[in-house]
C-alpha cells in the first residue's frame, strides 16, 4: 500500500480559486430556453470601459455625514434579467476611488462572455460609497444605480456597441425587482434621475475573447488583472485584452481503481438498504403486496480537467467494472446489474477498476486540478399503471453521486514525471463540489471525510484510519505510449463543437492536443439502461414530473428522475451545468470462448427512432416534362421551312411519311421482325431554336449554341457551334417572336454556306446490334425518351435541358417515317419564398413542386426525327433481330482426344497462352540482361520459323536463336561484331546454362496449363450495368467416393446463389427448369466460398450470378466540339461506348485435396446501359452535396413479381460510384419516397458524373430506371447586396500551366458585369484579379454564375457559384396610379425630386420593370436645392390587375439615393 500525505499548498491554491468563483448564481431557466429556441447558443465576448464619474452632488444620508476625508466610492456590476427580474451571474467590485472635483475617475475595463444575446439581458451598475468603521470594517452604502442595455431590438434604443452616457437614479437595485417595472425597458419613466449625476462608459464586441471561453464560466464579469489558470500573464496587466494561453500538454491516466470502506460489497448494501427504506416509504405497495428493490444499474466515474472557475471541457464519463484485488484490469463475473441484497460470498476484496486508459490535456499552472466524481445509476421499479411509451422499460433510472476528489498534478512536477501510484482520498457529504451536485454521506463516512490528498508512491507503510480512495498512475503522453490497450470512446451524441472551447491563435505555437482514441482500440459494450435516460439536459431532474419514480400514480414521460436523496438545493443548481458527454473506455480483456454470461447483458441496444432526413429543396421526378406540342403559328412554321432543310426520303427518293408527335403509337413487334428491312438510319435534324425573353439577360440571348445528348448505347455526343439567325426581312413580334434557325459555325468563326441546321445520323443494323439485341432497342424506342442539353457556345453556361419521345421513330413497316417536334428548354431556379419569379418566367404549376424550386422557360427547340429503312445483306446477318435461343446452363465438354505428344512450347505457349517461344524464354531472365535480349527487335522480328521451333536438339536450336538475335543487334551496332566467333558462342553458352532453370519453371507452367485448360469450361456473357446475369453450372463428381467441393470465384461480383428463395425467383425469371433444392451450400467463416456435398458420379446444378455496379466514370472537357461538318451532317460511330470494362471470371471448384476438380471460365462482354433520367446539380466546390430526389407513385407490373405478392412495394438503390452514398428507406404504403444522395466535392471547376440505379423488385434482377447525374462543383462567393444598388466583390483567377486568352461570362449580363470585360492574356502561374459588379433587381436568395472560358480551345478555366443575397431597399416615398385595360394607350405621370445637396449633382434612373415603366430621361443634372420633374410613362394592359414597381434615384456609383414605390392599378 502507498503511505498518505496531506496537500498543504497546491490543494489550498486551488480551493481559494474555487471559493472565490463558486458564488455564481445561474440564470433564469426560462430564459435559457428561449436564448436557444432563438438560435443564441453560441456565446460572445463583451468588453465595459468604465472611465469617470460625474457628479454635481449626491443627496445626503443620516447614515454618512458630509465631508467624511475617508469617504471612497466603489462600482458595483451586476447582470440582470428584466424579464424575469432576476439577477444572476457574479458581482464585480471596482477598486474604491475618491472623489475630486465632483468627478470619480474609475478607469477600469470589465470582461465577460455570454449566449443570452436577448433584450431582456442588462447589466446594473451601483455606487456604494465606503467609510471605515471603528472595528475596521467598512459601511457601504447606495448612492445610485443605472442600467446598460446590451441588446435591444428597439430602434429608438442606443446602439449594443459604443459610447454610453448614463443617467443615475435614486434608490437601490433592488427597486428593479418591484412589479411596477417588470416587462419595462423604460426606467427613466418610473425612476427619478439623480441630478447631475451621469457615468461614462463604452461597451463593445470582444472576439478575443473565443480563445479563452473555455477558462472561465458564462456571465462572470471579470477585470484584465484577474487570475484565471490557463492564461498567461500579460506584461501589460491586462491579461484579456489579447489573451494568449499557456501551452496544452498530453497526459494518460491508467490503472485506475476505486476501493470503498468497508468493502465495496457492504457500501453497496448499506447503500441500497437506505433506498429501499426510503422506497418503502414513498410507494403504495402493488396487488402483489411485494416490493421489486432498487438496484444498481451502473458505476461510473466522471474525470474532468477544472482551473478553479470551471471545467476546462466537459468531463469525460468512464463506466466502471468490479475488479478484484490483485487482478486489476480484470473483471469478475459479477453482473453489473446487482441487487447486493446481502454480502457477498466472495473471498478476494472487491474494488471498482477501469480496464482502459484516459487521455487529458493539462497545462502547467499551479491551480489546475483533475476532478474525479463517483456516481451511481439506479434503477427504479414502475408499476403496471404507469403509462409509459413504447420507447421505454419497466424501470425507470436515476443518477446519485457518492464520492468526488481533487487532485493537483503540478504540485511536484517531477512526482509526476516519475510516474509513481498516487493515491487520492474520496469525500462525500454537503460540502461545495466542481459540479454543484449534492453528494450521498452516511454518518460513518461524514465523519471521516477530509480534504483530498494525494499518496505517496507504494511501499509506504498504509495509513491507520481507512478512508475511500482512488488510485491511478498519470504519465505524459511520451510515456503514454508504452501502454495498452487504449481506450475506445464512443460518445453517446454525435461530436459537437465542445461548448466554451476554441483553440489558441497558431501565431503563438501553442497547440492544444484533445484526447482522442487510437483507431485500433477494441470497442466497448453497447449503450445502457441509464445512457438513455441521460439524454436530459439536467442530470438528476425531469422537466416533466416532479414526483419520486416510485409512486405509480404518476405518468412518467421520460425514463430520467430525481435522486429520492437530492435536495432543493441540488435540484434548483443542477441546471446550471449541462451533461456532460459519455464515453464508454473499456477494453474487453476476455477471450472470444470465455465470455460470462453476465457480460452479454452489459447494456441495452439503443433503439433508432423514426426518423426522415431532410435534404432540401427535393427535386421531383416526372414533374417538369417538356411540352411537345406545337405551340409555333402558321407564320413561324412558314418562317421555319421556308430556311431551305434537307428533307428526310426514304431509300427510294420519297418523302418519309409525317407523323403526329401529339397522336399515341401503336406498336407491335411481329410487324418489327417481318419488316424486309432490317436495318434502321436514324436520324436527328435540330431545326431551329425559339428565343423566350428571361430576367437578367437581353432579348438576343443566347446567340451561339451547341448540344449534347446520348442516344441508345452510343457514345455521347457533343455538338459543333451553331449560330441562330434571325430573319431581317421579318417583322418580329415581342409578344411571339419567331424560330431563330440553326447554322453551323466554322472553325474561322464564320457561318458554314452548308444546308442550316444540324444534322446527326445513327445506323443501327447486324454491324452494331448483338444476337438477341434487336427487341431490346425496339423497347428502347417505344418507351424512352432522349434526354439533350442545350449550351452557351461562349460562356459554357447551361441554357436548359428538354428531352423528346423516341417512339415516333418506329416504322412499324413503313419505309421511312419522320417526326416534327416543338419541346420547351426547361431549367431550374433557386430562389427565397419572398421572391416568386414573375408569371411569365414560370412554367406549368405543379401542387407538389417545392417551394424554393422554380422551372423556368428558357426557349423552345424545333428537332425533326427520322428512321429510314435500310437492306440488310442476308449473307451477312446475323441473329440480331432474333430472339437467342440462350440457355443459362452451362454444361462442360467431354474431353475426347489426349495429348498428342510433342513440344510443349509449341502447342501451349503459341496456342493456347497465344505468347511468343523465344520472347517469353528470354523475359525469364534476370532483369539486368532483359535489355541485351530485347534491343532491336520489333513485333515481326521476335517469333521464329516453325521448322527451327520443332527441330528435336533444342540445345542447338536455342543457341542458333540467341545467334540470329545479336546479328540483328550488330547490324544497329558496328562495334558489336568485332566480337570472335569462339567470344560470341562461350557467351551464349554461359546464358543458356542460366535459362535452365526458367525453362525447367515454364515446363511445369505450360502442364498446368495444360492440365487446367482441360477441365475449364468457357462461357460467354453479355451484360449491362446494374443488371444481374443468372446461370446455372453442372458441377459433376468424377470420383467413385463422395466429395465436398469448395466453390471459389476470383471476382466478387460473380456469385453463388446461396439462398434458395432468390435461386426460386431468377430461376422462375429466366424459365429455367432445373430441380431446385433447400440448403444445398454449406457456409464456413474462413472458407473461400461456399461448400456443397456431391455423391459418387453425381451432377448438381450451381447457381451464380454476375452483377455489377461499378462502371467508368471518365468524361469529355466540358465545350463545343470541332468535328468537320462534312456534308451538312454528321455521322456517329458505330462502335458502342463501353462504360463498363471487360473481364475474364474464374469460379473454380476444388475437391477436398485441394486440386481443381472444374474450372468456369466466364468471358464477360459488356453492353452499355440506357439512362432514363438526367439530372444536372450545381455545388460548391470542396463540399458535401446533399440531394433528395423523390420518386413518383411506382405501380410495379404485375408480370414482373413472378409469384412474389411483396416484389413491388419494395424499391433499392445502388450507385456506380463507391464514394458516394446513395440510399433510400421503405416508408408507409402512400407516402412518398425519396431517395437521398450524399456526394463528396471536388475542386472547381470539376465535374463528376455517375449512376444512380434504382430497382423495384427485391432480389435487384434489373434495374427499373437508370439516372444519369452530373455535379458541377464551383468556386462559392456569397453577396449580400440591395435591389438597384451597385455592388462590387473582388474574385481570383489564377492561371495554370499554359497561355491561355479569357474572358468571363455571367449568367445574368444584365445584373452582373465583370472587369475586364473583353478578353485578356492569362499568363502561367499567374494571378488576375477580376472585379464583379452586382447590380439585381428583385429580392431574395438566388444562385447566379460567372465562367471563365479559354476562347482560343472554347474550354472552361474556373466556374464560381454567386449566391446572392438580396435585400429589399428603404423606401422613401409611395405612389399609386391607375391606368386604363384595353385602351391601347399608356398612362404618364409626373414626380418631383429635390436635390438634397448643396452642389449640383447628376442623378440616374432606373426601375425593376423596364417593360411596364420608361422614362423620358433616364439621366438628368441639377443644382444643389433645386427640383427635377421625373416623367414617367406606364405602358398599357390587356388584363385587370396591380403591381408595384420601384423607381431608383442613383447617383453616378450606382448608389442608390432614394427609392420611390409606384403601385400601379390596371382597371
Amino acid at each position: 500500500m502507498v503511505k498518505t500525505e496531506e496537500m498543504p499548498t497546491m490543494e489550498e491554491g486551488w480551493r481559494e480559486v474555487f471559493e472565490r468563483s463558486r458564488s455564481l448564481v445561474p440564470p433564469s431557466s426560462q430564459t435559457a430556453r428561449l436564448a436557444v429556441e432563438s438560435h443564441c447558443t453560441q456565446s460572445h465576448g463583451f468588453q465595459l470601459s468604465l472611465t469617470r464619474l460625474t457628479a454635481a452632488h449626491f443627496p445626503q444620508s443620516q447614515e454618512m455625514p458630509e465631508g467624511d476625508q475617508d469617504e471612497t466610492y466603489q462600482l458595483r456590476l451586476t447582470l440582470f434579467d428584466g424579464n424575469h427580474q432576476h439577477f444572476f451571474g457574479k458581482t464585480w467590485k471596482s477598486r474604491p476611488q475618491r472623489m475630486k472635483n465632483n468627478k470619480i475617475t474609475f478607469n477600469e475595463v470589465v470582461y465577460f462572455h455570454t449566449s443570452l444575446r436577448l433584450a431582456s439581458t442588462m447589466v446594473v451598475l451601483e455606487l456604494v460609497s465606503l467609510s471605515p468603521r471603528p472595528d475596521g470594517s467598512q459601511h457601504a452604502l447606495g448612492r445610485g444605480f443605472t442600467v446598460v442595455e446590451l441588446f435591444t431590438n428597439r430602434p429608438e434604443a442606443p446602439a449594443a456597441d459604443g459610447n454610453r452616457r448614463l443617467n443615475l437614479h435614486h434608490g437601490s437595485p433592488r427597486s428593479l425587482l418591484h412589479t411596477l417595472l417588470k416587462d419595462t425597458h423604460d426606467y427613466s419613466s418610473l425612476l427619478k434621475v439623480i441630478d447631475g449625476a451621469r457615468l461614462d462608459c463604452v461597451i463593445k464586441n470582444h472576439p478575443a475573447m473565443d480563445s479563452v471561453m473555455h477558462l472561465l464560466p458564462e456571465n462572470v464579469l471579470v477585470s484584465g488583472d484577474v487570475d484565471i489558470p490557463g492564461l498567461a500573464v500579460s506584461p501589460t496587466g491586462d491579461g484579456l485584452l489579447r489573451p494568449q494561453l499557456l501551452e496544452m500538454l498530453p497526459f494518460t491516466l491508467n490503472r485506475l481503481t476505486v476501493s470503498l470502506q468497508p468493502s465495496l460489497d457492504k457500501f453497496e448494501s448499506q447503500l441500497l438498504q437506505l433506498i429501499n427504506a426510503d422506497c418503502h416509504n414513498t410507494k403504495h405497495p402493488g396487488p402483489e403486496g411485494t416490493l421489486r428493490p432498487v438496484v444498481i444499474q451502473e458505476r461510473r466515474l466522471h474525470v474532468g480537467v477544472h482551473n478553479g472557475w470551471c471545467f476546462l471541457e466537459k468531463p469525460q464519463v468512464v463506466v466502471l467494472e468490479t475488479v478484484a484485488s490483485g487482478a486489476r484490469g480484470r473483471a469478475d463475473s459479477t453482473s453489473k446489474h446487482s441487487t447486493l441484497g446481502k454480502d457477498s460470498s466472495s473471498s478476494l476484496c472487491q474494488t471498482l477498476g477501469l480496464r482502459s486508459n484516459l487521455e487529458l490535456t493539462l497545462t502547467t499552472h499551479q491551480a489546475m486540478a483533475i476532478v474525479f466524481q463517483l456516481e451511481y445509476v439506479f434503477s427504479a421499479p414502475i408499476g403496471r399503471e404507469t403509462m409509459l411509451s413504447v420507447t421505454s422499460t419497466s424501470r425507470a433510472a436515476f443518477l446519485q453521486c457518492l464520492r468526488w476528489g481533487v487532485w493537483c498534478p503540478f504540485q511536484e512536477p517531477a512526482q509526476v514525471k516519475r510516474g509513481g501510484m498516487i493515491q487520492l482520498l474520496l469525500q462525500g457529504g454537503a460540502q461545495p463540489n466542481p459540479h454543484r451536485v449534492m453528494v450521498y454521506s452516511t454518518h460513518i463516512s461524514a465523519a471521516s471525510s477530509q480534504s483530498p490528498a494525494r499518496l505517496s508512491t507504494p511501499g509506504k507503510a498504509q495509513v491507520s484510519e481507512a478512508k475511500d480512495t482512488i488510485s491511478f498512475h498519470l504519465s505524459s503522453g511520451q510515456e503514454a505510449k508504452a501502454f495498452s490497450p487504449k481506450a475506445s470512446i464512443r460518445t453517446k451524441q454525435e461530436a459537437v463543437t465542445r461548448h466554451r472551447r476554441a483553440p489558441s491563435s497558431p501565431s503563438q505555437g501553442q497547440t492544444s492536443v484533445p484526447p482522442a482514441s487510437p483507431p485500433d482500440s477494441p470497442p466497448g459494450p453497447g449503450l445502457s439502461l441509464s445512457q438513455l435516460a441521460a439524454t436530459s439536459r439536467y442530470p438528476t431532474i425531469s422537466h416533466s414530473s416532479s414526483a419520486s419514480p416510485w409512486q405509480q400514480q404518476q405518468s412518467f414521460p421520460s425514463l430520467l428522475h430525481p435522486s429520492p436523496l437530492a435536495s432543493a438545493h441540488q435540484l434548483s443548481h443542477v441546471a446550471y451545468l449541462g451533461v456532460s458527454h459519455m464515453a464508454h473506455l473499456e477494453v474487453d480483456l476476455q477471450s472470444e470462448g470465455d465470455v460470462s454470461p453476465s457480460s452479454q447483458d452489459d447494456g441495452v441496444q439503443l433503439q433508432e427512432l423514426p426518423f426522415t432526413p431532410v435534404h432540401a429543396p427535393v427535386i421531383s421526378l416526372g414533374l417538369n416534362v417538356p411540352s411537345s406540342s406545337s405551340v409555333s403559328s402558321r407564320s413561324s412554321l412558314a418562317h421555319l421551312f421556308s430556311a431551305g432543310f434537307p428533307d428526310i426520303v426514304d431509300r427510294s427518293g420519297q418523302v418519309a411519311d409525317v407523323l403526329d408527335p401529339t397522336e399515341p403509337v401503336n406498336f407491335d413487334p411481329q410487324r418489327e421482325d417481318t419488316d424486309p428491312l432490317q436495318g434502321n438510319l436514324l436520324v436527328f435534324q435540330f431545326l431551329a431554336f425559339t428565343r423566350i425573353p428571361t430576367a437578367g439577360v437581353g432579348p438576343d440571348w443566347p446567340d451561339n449554341v451547341y448540344f449534347t445528348f446520348q442516344f441508345y448505347r452510343f457514345p455521347p455526343i457533343t455538338s459543333q457551334q451553331l449560330k441562330l439567325l434571325t430573319s431581317d426581312k421579318v417583322q418580329q413580334k415581342a409578344s411571339h417572336p419567331l424560330p431563330c434557325v440553326l447554322a453551323l459555325i466554322n472553325k474561322d468563326g464564320t457561318v458554314s454556306s452548308g444546308s442550316p441546321g444540324l444534322q446527326v445520323q445513327f445506323r443501327v443494323d447486324e454491324s452494331v446490334l448483338r444476337p438477341g439485341e434487336k427487341r431490346r432497342f425496339l423497347r428502347y424506342l417505344a418507351l424512352h425518351t432522349m434526354h439533350i442539353d442545350i449550351w452557351d457556345s461562349h460562356s459554357l453556361l447551361l441554357i436548359g435541358s428538354t428531352a423528346i419521345e423516341l417512339k415516333h421513330m418506329l416504322r412499324q413497316g413503313r419505309s421511312a417515317v419522320q417526326a416534327l417536334h416543338e419541346v420547351e428548354v426547361l431549367t431550374t431556379d433557386y430562389v427565397g419564398e419572398d421572391n416568386p419569379p414573375t408569371r411569365a418566367d414560370l412554367g406549368p404549376p405543379s401542387a407538389i413542386s417545392p417551394m424554393t424550386v422554380h422551372t423556368i422557360v428558357r426557349g423552345r427547340l424545333h428537332v425533326r426525327t427520322g428512321n429510314i429503312g435500310c437492306l440488310v445483306d442476308p449473307g451477312r446477318r446475323r441473329a440480331a433481330d432474333m430472339t437467342p435461343a440462350h440457355s443459362h446452363i452451362i454444361s462442360p465438354q467431354e474431353v475426347t482426344g489426349g495429348f498428342r505428344g510433342g513440344s510443349l512450347a509449341n502447342r501451349n505457349i503459341l496456342q493456347i497462352n497465344a505468347r511468343n517461344a523465344a520472347q517469353a524464354y528470354r523475359l525469364e531472365v534476370d532483369g539486368d540482361r532483359v535489355p541485351l535480349f530485347r534491343r532491336g527487335l520489333t513485333a515481326d522480328s521476335t517469333a521464329p520459323s516453325q521448322n527451327n521451333v520443332n527441330q528435336p536438339d533444342a540445345g542447338t536450336r536455342k543457341l542458333n536463336c540467341m545467334a540470329a538475335v545479336h546479328q540483328l543487334e550488330g547490324k544497329l551496332d558496328a562495334k558489336a561484331t568485332k566480337v570472335t566467333d569462339g567470344t560470341t558462342e562461350a557467351m551464349l553458352t554461359r546464358e543458356l546454362h542460366q535459362m535452365k532453370p526458367s525453362a525447367e519453371r515454364s515446363k511445369a507452367e505450360v502442364i498446368s496449363n495444360m492440365l487446367s485448360q482441360a477441365i475449364t469450361t468457357q462461357h460467354l456473357l453479355y451484360c449491362s450495368l446494374g443488371s444481374a446475369e443468372y446461370m446455372e453450372f453442372v458441377l459433376r463428381n468424377p470420383f467413385n467416393v463422395p466429395q465436398t467441393v469448395t466453390i471459389h470465384s476470383d471476382d466478387p461480383e460473380l456469385s453463388v446463389l446461396t439462398n434458395t428463395e432468390e435461386w426460386a425467383y431468377f430461376k422462375a425469371l429466366t424459365k429455367t427448369r432445373t430441380p431446385l433444392e433447400e440448403n444445398m451450400f454449406h457456409m464456413e467463416e474462413d472458407a473461400p466460398g461456399p461448400k456443397v456435398y456431391l455423391r459418387p458420379k453425381e451432377s448438381l446444378n450451381i447457381p451464380m450470378k454476375y452483377q455489377s455496379f461499378l462502371c467508368d466514370h471518365t468524361m469529355a472537357l466540358q465545350g463545343p466540339s470541332f468535328l468537320p461538318p462534312g456534308k451538312g451532317s454528321q455521322v456517329a460511330k458505330k462502335n458502342p461506348s463501353n462504360i463498363v470494362a471487360a473481364k475474364t471470371i474464374k469460379v473454380t471448384f476444388r475437391a477436398e485435396d485441394g486440386k481443381p476438380m472444374a474450372i468456369c471460365q466466364v468471358e464477360v462482354e459488356p453492353i452499355p446501359h440506357m439512362v432514363d433520367q438526367t439530372f444536372r446539380l450545381y455545388h460548391p466546390e470542396l463540399c458535401f452535396l446533399k440531394k433528395a430526389i423523390r420518386l413518383p407513385p411506382w405501380h410495379q407490373p404485375s408480370h414482373s413479381t413472378v409469384g412474389h405478392p411483396d416484389d413491388g412495394g419494395h424499391i433499392s438503390i445502388r450507385c456506380s460510384d463507391p464514394n458516394i452514398i446513395c440510399q433510400t428507406r421503405m416508408l408507409v404504403p402512400g407516402e412518398p419516397q425519396d431517395v437521398y444522395l450524399k456526394v463528396p466535392g471536388s475542386p472547381s471547376p470539376h465535374i463528376k458524373m455517375f449512376f444512380v440505379m434504382v430497382f423495384t423488385d427485391k432480389w435487384m434482377a434489373a434495374p427499373s430506371q437508370i439516372w444519369q447525374i452530373y455535379v458541377h462543383f464551383l468556386e462559392r462567393v456569397d453577396v449580400s447586396c440591395v435591389t438597384g444598388q451597385r455592388s462590387c466583390q473582388s474574385l481570383v483567377l489564377r492561371g495554370r500551366q499554359a497561355v491561355r486568352k479569357v474572358k468571363c461570362y455571367s449568367s445574368h449580363p444584365q445584373e452582373i458585369e465583370v472587369d475586364p470585360e473583353g478578353v485578356f492574356v492569362l499568363p502561367p502561374a499567374a494571378v488576375q484579379e477580376l472585379q464583379l459588379r452586382v447590380q439585381p433587381w428583385r429580392a431574395g436568395s438566388r444562385f447566379l454564375y460567372v465562367n471563365a472560358v479559354d476562347v482560343e480551345q472554347r474550354r472552361l478555366v474556373t466556374a464560381w457559384l454567386l449566391c446572392i443575397n438580396v435585400h429589399r431597399p428603404v423606401l422613401s416615398k409611395a405612389f399609386e396610379v391607375c391606368v386604363p385595360v384595353g385602351s391601347g394607350r399608356g398612362s404618364s405621370r409626373k414626380i418631383t425630386y429635390t436635390n438634397p445637396y448643396t452642389g449640383g449633382r447628376t442623378f440616374l434612373l432606373r426601375c425593376d420593370h423596364p417593360h411596364l415603366l420608361q422614362f423620358k430621361e433616364d439621366r438628368f443634372q441639377i443644382s444643389g436645392g433645386e427640383s427635377y420633374t421625373i416623367g414617367l410613362r406606364f405602358a398599357p394592359s390587356q388584363s385587370p390587375g396591380s403591381v408595384e414597381i420601384l423607381v431608383y434615384v442613383n447617383n453616378q456609383q450606382e448608389k442608390t439615393e432614394e427609392t420611390f414605390c409606384v403601385k400601379v392599378r390596371y382597371s
